[in-house]
């Protein structure tokens, strides 16, 4: 039997209005998750910390279901984890992860900048912006904020290729890496060298070489790399 519904092809509005709720509780916990998520970028939480719901829940006014729901999205993101009668944890990496992030950054990263054949001119603006942020850093000697202002110049790179997808996809990588650099006891030596490269990714990018501005970054990543699954191996 064909209802009212069926043969009009409208949706029967009943139990839909109740959705309506959830509509706002998701986008808040979505946009609670971007802060959270900003602030594990920056080393705010470190990895193994406790994230405390009635501490975050507090100063950010938000209700326990709320949190819940930003804390199970970032769980979902690889950035969390629940321990059973325990609570959440900011989590810690393996080694193995470190390499499988690498690998896949040096898939997209790589990619993006390939595929520029000419100079980009307004479309660096983020990437001169994050450049300059990171000699701001160097000059106050202020490391933690390098590698902060450093992982938005990687960030900026990415919104080169034009993808909203890409780019959340690689946001998540780098907050996930974010987790790493605690092993570097002294970040200045692990930082400062990369600062130089930084400025001839910029300058290569500018002339519309997308093809050496690539192999640099390949370099880059290469070497990073290795310094981070080092150190990350002695202090595991």
């Amino acid at each position: 039997m064909t209802t009212d519904a069926e043969s009009t092809g409208s949706i029967p509005s009943t139990g839909l209005e109740a959705d309506r709720l959830l509509l706002g509780r998701t986008s808040t916990a979505e946009r609670l998750a971007d802060i959270l998520r900003g602030r594990i970028t920056e080393g705010f939480f470190e990895p193994g910390s406790r994230l405390s719901e009635e501490a975050i829940g507090g100063a950010l006014g938000v209700s326990r279901n709320t949190l819940r729901e930003a804390f199970r999205l970032l769980t979902h993101e690889k950035l969390l984890v629940h321990e059973l009668n325990r609570g959440v944890f900011v989590r810690r990496l393996s080694v193995e992860d470190v390499i499988d992030l690498y690998k896949v950054r040096k898939l997209v990263q790589c990619a993006v900048l390939r595929e520029i054949t000419s100079p980009p001119g307004d479309k660096l603006q983020a990437v001169e912006a994050a450049v300059a942020d990171v000699e701001v850093a160097e000059k106050r000697q202020a490391w933690r904020e390098l590698g902060t202002a450093n992982i938005h110049f990687h960030q900026a790179l990415i919104t080169l290729a034009g993808s909203p997808r890409v780019d959340e996809l690689v946001r998540g990588l780098l907050a996930e890496l974010r987790l790493v650099f605690h092993v570097m006891a002294d970040p200045q030596p692990f930082h400062e060298p990369y600062l130089e490269r930084n400025r001839e990714i910029l300058e290569t990018l500018r002339a519309g070489d997308g093809a050496t501005a690539e192999r640099q970054l390949a370099a880059y990543l290469d070497d990073a790399e290795k310094q981070l699954v080092e150190a990350y191996r002695r202090v595991m």
